[in-house]
């Protein structure tokens, strides 16, 4: 290859280059991969268990993480893919305080790998969330830090067969964090049942500041993944609760 023609070649080379970045920065745009808030999200095994039922035996008797999605992005890099042993320091919480609670122990990565390629390569977007280990790590200090299962313990809000009221809930939980969390239930089939309670979810900003969940810049009519839409993980019909009494089912030694 002549000299000129290198040239001209590693020229338009560039620019091709150059035009390929600005195009995927504007289809990342476009695709409305950018997001403002982040929902850290608990849930309850029993109530998992109770819609799933499909190889759900003997749930954490506490609350478990589901995940730390932010509010308007879903699979923003397919090519970046999980990899357990980016997080091997933390398996020991991912076990206890993450598991996958509707799957056989071989398999409870597979949970993992979904909440990192769906929600997590869009949390990295932040500096403080831009690795595997940053993010489930992130994750687990909201949860330890939130501590749900013991605010809730103290509260006397337990598991049982008599019903709470929604709005009990919720105002007992605003009066300790300072926020109002979004709770979840799974609706009743028939209309004499009483919603049961699967979801808590808390609010947190960019900066990584807990905030209210009832703003309305906050609720992410986009995430079905508050339902997770993904059927071979947690897909039940979660919806936001009612006003009204509310059931929070006690453990049950197993579901089929």
């Amino acid at each position: 290859m002549k000299p000129k023609t290198s040239h001209v070649f590693i020229l338009g080379s560039l620019c091709l280059a150059f035009y390929c970045l600005c195009t995927a920065d504007k289809f990342y745009k476009n695709n409305n991969h950018e997001w403002k808030k982040l929902f850290m999200v608990h849930h309850w095994p029993t109530t998992v268990c109770k819609e799933i039922e499909n190889d759900c035996r003997d749930p954490p008797d506490y609350w478990t993480i589901h995940g730390l999605w932010p509010d308007k992005a879903g699979e923003c890099n397919r090519s970046w893919h999980f990899n357990l042993d980016e997080i091997k320091d933390l398996l020991p919480d991912m076990k206890h305080f993450w598991p996958d609670v509707i799957h056989p122990s071989p398999n409870r990565s597979q949970f993992w790998k979904h909440e990192w390629e769906k929600h997590g390569t869009c949390a990295a977007q932040l500096d403080a969330l831009n690795s595997q280990k940053k993010y489930f790590g992130k994750c687990l200090d909201f949860y330890k830090d939130i501590d749900l299962n013991s605010i809730l313990l103290k509260l006397g809000i337990t598991p049982s067969i008599s019903f709470y009221q929604l709005a009990d809930i919720e105002n007992a939980l605003t009066s300790v964090y300072g926020v109002t969390p979004k709770i979840q239930c799974l609706p009743p089939e028939q209309e004499e049942d009483t919603q049961i309670l699967g979801q808590i979810e808390f609010c947190f900003t960019r900066e990584l500041q807990m905030r209210n969940c009832t703003d309305p810049e906050v609720d992410h009519p986009f995430l079905q993944d508050a339902l997770l839409t993904d059927e071979t993980f947690m897909s039940y019909g979660l919806s936001v609760c009612e006003d009204g009494p509310v059931f929070y089912p006690p453990p049950e030694k197993s579901y089929h």
